[in-house]
């Protein structure tokens, strides 16, 4: 817990200072009131006391009791303050730093657990901020305090003290050492149970196809059924914490008054006003001294769950990604790629998986010129999408170079490299919005760029606030419109890839609603809005991994035509698996097992590549084959 502290900016630490002052000011106050009250009850029980006097010790208490509310709000309103600012510092943080995951990491979190962390891990560490914080520091602060005030005023109520502290710190470890396991057990099964949830609304088709409603039931009804569980077990636990507390209070207060009416009943006339003024002051210290302690039992109750948590939020903050930023710029790539644009180049590439011993690819070598259309194909396996991906650098390579526009890529900037990519995944993704914020993805009005990790841990600062405040401008001043010549190559980009047709049909058109991941439109739209959003970047270099899969032979050949006109200046890497999307390509690799066992034109491959031969003469007649 102490570690994400760091994340901490100035100006919340300098609001935490000052609520330790108001913290220290409130325990001056709640402690300066017995005080008080032994004052009252001298003067009560002396006959002839000025009612006057009493009037105005029962004054100064109602002044001091004042002062102890206003401490208390202030440091309440600066622990909610800074907790919620804390939090949203370490949530952008986390989500910045996922942004930056590739594949590789995130195969480490599950999609659920990195749910879980900026949300329910967050509001756990905000809570212990809001509450926690302010109790761990009032409790030894006032217990210390209270026990110094009283320790010179009676042996045997100091020790009847002493042994109520020792029983509550037993019963607190014992506590503490049963239940901090099961708290980090509760985290790992709140990720469970989302996993399970997000699993079945995910599939919920294919649930009710197979009729195994009752199956997936039962899978949860097993993850909750272990969380209750778990919450039942930590809850039971610190439940006990309550009643102990108070019998020990209780008891406490039990044995003050009975040492002090045996020391009231021993001590001689003129005493016994004093040793009575000392045990109401003793006994309301040993409130004090009692309560500390109860204030420090609810920061073991926050402690353990929060400090799970934090470990949480830190190890996806704390994760570097495998694939890192090189220094090469735009500019750069210019000034030094030899005057080339819109190449790629493999050079003798292999790679294997980070978990993996076994390389995926090996000794893969071919180039692609400006312009080219180049294809890959091969059996399920062999390694045919892997390859692709090493362009964009979702992986490094393990050994060898791939070299876009003559520079080694993993030389780029990362948003340098991807801004000459348009990439077209195997598994079409759309996200919530319109049919045209899906195809001008990317190119939003009012985005001014993103702030590093630095920037946003830094918000709280006037700097911070003025890069917020002109990103809320700009935001509020498109309000979420596209220009005219967005909206221009929006609808080109659609023509291109065949989707005109059936946007022009729906409700809105351009503007009709996409739902969550594209739930509202059929596979070959969805690949069809994908395409379209590549096409709309104009980008050097065009990936396809097996995009047209879902189109049916017209639509392939249209979009494919299409491409050919309006991306002609484009290189265009297609992986897929059917010989007629493939057949004109410029050049075609054949992969097996992650090697190259052939290159070269249709009809080449045709003569010299067995397995080339094999995929074709399974999809294509003879007379296809030779047309």
């Amino acid at each position: 817990m102490l570690r994400i502290m760091k994340y901490l900016s100035k100006a919340e630490i300098g609001q935490m200072l000052v609520a330790l002052t108001t913290i220290v000011g409130q325990i001056w106050f709640d402690l300066a009131l017995p005080d008080y009250m032994s004052d009252i009850t001298t003067l009560v029980e002396t006959p002839g006391s000025d009612m006057r006097d009493i009037w105005i010790a029962g004054g100064k208490m109602l002044l001091v009791s004042l002062g102890s509310v206003a401490c208390a709000v202030v440091t309440g309103y600066i622990a909610a303050r800074v907790a919620s600012s804390f939090g949203q510092r370490i949530r952008s943080l986390e989500f910045r730093r996922v942004e930056s995951f590739g594949p590789a990491e995130m195969s480490h979190f599950s999609t659920a657990s990195l749910i879980t962390r900026s949300t329910n891990d967050i509001t756990q560490i905000q809570m212990f901020i809001t509450m926690g914080l302010q109790l761990i520091v009032k409790s030894p602060i006032m217990a210390v305090w209270a026990i110094a005030k009283i320790a010179g005023d009676g042996v045997e109520w100091t020790l009847a003290t002493a042994i109520a502290v020792v029983i509550l710190l037993v019963a607190i470890i014992i506590l503490m050492t049963l239940v901090m396991p099961k708290f980090k057990a509760m985290q790992q099964l709140t990720d469970n149970i989302n996993l399970v949830s997000r699993e079945n609304l995910t599939g919920l088709r294919v649930v009710r196809a197979y009729n195994a409603e009752d199956y997936q039931e039962a899978k949860f009804t097993q993850a909750n059924k272990e969380l209750t569980n778990t919450q039942l077990f930590t809850n039971r636990a610190m439940a006990i914490m309550m009643p102990l507390m108070n019998s020990v209070m209780n008891g406490l207060m039990l044995a003050v008054y009975w040492i002090g009416a045996y020391l009231i009943n021993a001590a001689a006339a003129t005493d016994k006003l004093t040793v009575f003024s000392n045990m109401v002051v003793f006994s309301s210290y040993s409130i004090q001294v009692i309560m500390s302690f109860l204030m420090m039992s609810m920061v073991f109750v926050l402690w353990p769950r929060a400090d799970v948590s934090a470990q949480r939020v830190l190890e996806v903050i704390n994760t570097e990604p495998l694939v890192k930023d090189g220094r090469e710029t735009a500019a750069d790539v210019t000034r030094n790629g030899n005057g080339k644009a819109g190449t790629v180049e493999f050079r003798d590439v292999s790679f294997a998986y980070p978990d993996s011993r076994e390389p995926m690819l090996e000794h893969i070598s071919f180039a692609a010129e400006h312009g080219q259309t180049v294809a890959f194909i091969g059996a399920t396996g062999s390694g045919k999408s892997t390859l692709i991906n090493l362009v964009p650098r979702f992986y490094d390579v393990t050994d060898g170079q791939v070299l876009v526009d003559g520079v080694d890529v993993r030389d780029y900037d990362l948003t340098a490299l991807r801004d000459k990519i348009g990439y077209v995944p195997q598994k079409s993704v759309l996200f919530k919005g319109t049919v045209a914020s899906n195809i001008s993805y990317g190119d939003q009005p009012g985005e001014t760029g993103r702030t590093d990790d630095v920037e946003l841990a830094d918000t709280s600062t006037a700097a911070g606030r003025r890069r917020e405040a002109a990103q809320l401008a700009a935001d509020a001043a498109n309000d979420g419109q596209l220009t005219a010549a967005q909206i221009d190559r929006v609808h080109a980009a659609a023509d291109v890839a065949q989707a005109s047709e059936f946007v022009t049909r729906m409700d809105g058109g351009f503007d009709a609603d996409i739902a969550q991941g594209g739930s509202n439109v059929s596979g070959g739209q969805k690949q069809r809005l994908s395409i379209a959003r590549a096409v709309y970047r104009n980008p050097e270099i065009l990936i396809f991994d097996d995009s047209f899969s879902a189109l049916d032979f017209k639509t392939d050949r249209e979009v494919r035509d299409a491409l050919a006109t309006h991306a002609a200046n484009a290189t265009k890497l297609i992986v897929a698996q059917r010989i007629g999307t493939i057949m004109n390509a410029d050049l075609i690799v054949v992969l097996d097992d992650g090697k190259v066992v052939g290159q070269g034109t249709h009809k080449e491959l045709l003569e010299t590549c067995d397995i080339y031969r094999q995929i074709a003469e399974s999809q294509l007649s003879k007379t296809e084959l030779t047309a």
